[in-house]
């Protein structure tokens, strides 16, 4: 958003006076009134807007703010879920090198088992080349037969059946070994394998939630940097109000001031006073009247500036656009004003004395022309006059800076 600022010369607009010089004085003072109401109500419907553009930024840092809120709570909800995922699989990494060492201590025992197989199957091969040899049914008769008495054939009948069935029962345990080997090794493996497939599906179940929690912080970074540019934006609005607002109250008092000069341009076309025609160029004449003391040396001190001497209610107004530095009573000028004025680039100090009443305040605005109180004769004086000094630069009590306004102001 880009900063734009009405920039508005209060003292440019209060010099109006001067642009419509040669214009009958009604004409020229609504002219100017009306030029200052367009401007004020420039100034407010300008201020309007911006206002409406720091709701717009309230609305969007709001909503911003929200956005925020709701990508911590996934953020949060993510960090929850990685966590969960870390905590099982470490759990599965235990149950993994617990499994591995289960199938460490089968591996041991499998070589046990092992060995007790190959035993029995060298016993086993021992018997068939036995059977093969003799002949087992052949070898079993002539056991029997060679009994010398009854006794001694049930004696040679039970050892022999004893022989056979601890043959079988060889047999049957080796069939088993066998049995069990495999199933533990299956079993093992299977659970194994089990738990490395979780622990896989976990670590992929984790790196999605770190890619899904990477793009949320992304966004967050994003969503902070936009949050920051707003308030920025806002902050220059609120200093766009701010001078608009400051505006705006200047031109109201400069209207104010306008009303008050066109009342006492009323009032004094009733009494019989008037204020002088405003000149062209920088300066005009300040009041109405002869020349009654000029500038220097006089009665044995120095005279910093001229006196300007009429009767009758005789207005005083401003020399140039400035704005109003002091304005007081003094016992030496009375009712006295200083107001300074840039021109061209360079300042200047004007002072009017000895006026009966002053219509401006310390800190106002005035233009060229306009009215700022009557000619009187208050103070260190004698007599109706108005006492006026230009200086070239700032006033000092030494007047060091005072200047002949002979020449320059047209008197």
């Amino acid at each position: 958003m880009k900063k734009s600022v009405l920039t508005l010369s209060i003292v440019a607009a209060l010099g109006f006076g001067s642009i419509v010089a040669g214009v009958p004085t009604d004409i020229a003072s609504a002219s100017k009134l009306q030029d200052l109401k367009n401007q004020k109500s420039e100034l407010q419907n300008k201020r309007s807007d911006v206002n409406s553009q720091i709701d717009e930024a309230e609305q969007e840092i709001d909503s911003i703010q929200q956005e925020q809120a709701e990508l911590k709570s996934e953020i949060k909800r993510l960090d929850l879920a990685i966590g969960d995922a870390e905590t099982k699989i470490i759990e599965k990494q235990k149950e993994i090198e617990a499994k591995k060492i289960e199938i460490e201590e089968l591996q041991k025992e499998i070589v046990v088992l092992t060995a007790r197989i190959n035993k029995r199957n060298e016993l086993l091969k021992d018997r068939a080349r036995s059977f093969q040899e003799n002949g087992s049914v052949v070898s079993y008769l002539d056991v029997l037969m060679g009994a010398k008495s009854f006794g001694d054939f049930i004696d040679r009948l039970g050892a022999v059946a004893t022989i056979v069935e601890a043959d079988q029962d060889i047999l049957n345990q080796h069939r088993e070994d066998k049995k069990l080997l495999e199933e533990m090794q299956a079993q093992l493996e299977n659970e194994l394998a089990s738990l490395e497939n979780m622990l896989s599906e976990l670590e992929e179940m984790k790196k999605s939630l770190n890619a899904q929690k990477a793009e949320k912080d992304k966004v967050m970074s994003a969503l902070k940097k936009q949050e920051q540019q707003m308030h920025a934006e806002k902050l220059e609005l609120e200093e766009e109000a701010q001078l608009l607002a400051k505006q705006q109250a200047a031109m109201q008092k400069a209207i104010q001031l306008e009303q008050k000069r066109i009342a006492e341009q009323q009032r004094q076309k009733q009494s019989g006073g008037s204020t002088p025609p405003v000149s062209n160029g920088t300066f005009t004449r300040p009041s109405a009247g002869y020349l009654s003391s000029g500038f220097g040396h006089r009665w044995g001190e120095f005279h910093a500036g001229v006196d300007i001497a009429a009767k009758g209610s005789v207005p005083i107004v401003s020399a140039a656009d400035g704005v109003v530095i002091r304005s007081y009573y003094s016992s030496s000028y009375g009712n006295a004003i200083f107001i300074s004025h840039s021109i061209n680039g360079q300042i200047y100090t004007t002072v009017y004395a000895h006026m009966s009443s002053r219509s401006v305040e310390e800190g106002a605005v005035v233009a060229k022309g306009q009215q700022i109180g009557y000619m009187g004769n208050t103070g260190y004086s004698f007599g109706q006059h108005l006492h006026f000094e230009l200086h070239k630069g700032p006033w000092n009590a030494g007047k060091t800076n005072a200047i002949n306004p002979v020449g320059v102001v047209p008197l």
